[in-house]
């Protein structure tokens, strides 16, 4: 294994933050965190080969798991949980797991990322196979419960990837396809919820978005079967339908929505119908 070093660890650029004003640490947070999209820049190549991973067995009927502890798991469920109702696909599809449970989702549970078995553990109550991609998230890359799940995936024949922020950690040495965002100290030390958190953020965006457009869940640039939870993506999904259909009564555009239940179902059926769009 190549030499290992926590960047994420090493000590902040910044002293004495107890003494600056409110506006230093703000203007010094944001100069920091400008950095992190250059970061993710410079490693584009690996989250596509892994997002063009995910993307094949996912065509071919596979499912997307991302495994992770505090931040970095935290961080998984949110993705995975915004991807039914962005893109009207099956909850399960993408599926969030965390060291600890539910509850570990708005508290932090001792010693749980410590216990190397865990991992796999749960990824077993999902009955996952060698039809998903795992992939562990880890902004120290040294984690245990996602360093044994990806171990264990592997020797499953299951593809793997990582979101970590250390180079040549561990779990990039676990995972068929990782992803090494390093984005230096961080403001606070040690305080990976910040720079770190914000890159795995930026690099889970790109990959459950392109993921989902290889799936066929975007048109053009319309989240066209996105759920209708709440007043506001109904009102978006009647603009979209009255765009789509050249429709200008409001009322027409909704009701339409509303019975089939998504933008592509509605303009499917106009279409059908014989519909002339412009």
């Amino acid at each position: 294994m190549n030499k290992f070093q926590k960047v994420t660890e090493q000590p902040s650029h910044y002293r004495h933050l107890e003494k600056m004003t409110v506006e230093e640490i703000l203007v010094n947070i944001n100069k920091e965190d400008k950095t992190v999209p250059l970061a993710v820049e410079k490693v584009l190549p690996q989250i596509e080969r892994l997002a063009s991973i995910i993307s094949d067995k996912m065509l071919a009927g596979g499912r997307l798991f991302y495994i992770g502890a505090g931040t970095s798991g935290r961080l998984g469920i949110i993705d995975a949980s915004e991807c039914p109702p962005t893109y009207g696909v099956p909850f399960g599809l993408v599926i969030g797991i965390i060291a600890g449970g539910e509850k570990a989702i708005t508290e932090a549970v001792e010693f749980a990322e410590d216990k190397k078995d865990n991992g796999w553990a749960d990824l077993q109550k999902h009955f996952v196979s060698d039809k998903d991609v795992v992939v562990g998230l880890a902004a120290s890359g040294t984690t245990p419960y996602v360093i044994g799940a990806l171990e264990a995936c592997r020797k499953r024949g299951i593809i793997t990837g990582s979101i970590s922020c250390n180079p040549n950690s561990p779990v990039s040495e676990a995972a068929d396809y990782p992803v090494e965002v390093v984005v230096g100290p961080e403001f606070v030390t040690g305080s990976t919820r910040m720079k770190s958190g914000t890159a795995q953020k930026l690099v889970l965006n790109m990959l459950s978005t392109t993921v989902m457009i290889q799936l066929g869940r975007v048109e053009d640039n319309k989240m066209v079967n996105m759920q209708l939870t709440n007043i506001k993506l109904v009102d978006r999904g009647v603009k979209m339908v009255m765009d789509q259909l050249n429709l200008k009564e409001y009322e027409a555009a909704k009701d339409l929505l509303l019975k089939h239940g998504s933008v592509k179902k509605a303009v499917d059926a106009m279409k059908l119908n014989g519909y002339a769009q412009h």
